[in-house]
């Protein structure tokens, strides 16, 4: 029964962190297929007018947006009692 009761309170421990960690810092990024990007500037956009605004900025891949939105990344990562 004493497992139980520790097991219990480690899961609710964990996800009362995670759930803290989520919303202190959420993970971005900004790698990622060029047909994802979503625009962030303008035609022209420099590197430092796309970073001011808080966006990416990859000018190798013509066609698609070189000032984009970056995106958030999922932990998707669940823990098991070891009890």
């Amino acid at each position: 029964m004493e497992h139980k009761v520790i097991c219990v309170l480690a899961v609710v421990l964990m996800l009362a962190f995670s759930s803290l960690a989520q919303t202190q810092a959420q993970e971005e990024t900004c790698i990622m297929a060029p047909h994802e990007r979503k625009n962030c500037g303008f035609p022209g956009v420099t590197a430092q007018q796309c970073a001011k605004r808080g966006c990416c900025f990859d000018d190798s891949v013509r066609g698609f947006p070189w000032c984009f939105h970056s995106v958030a990344i999922e932990n998707t990562q669940e823990e098991e009692c070891p009890f």
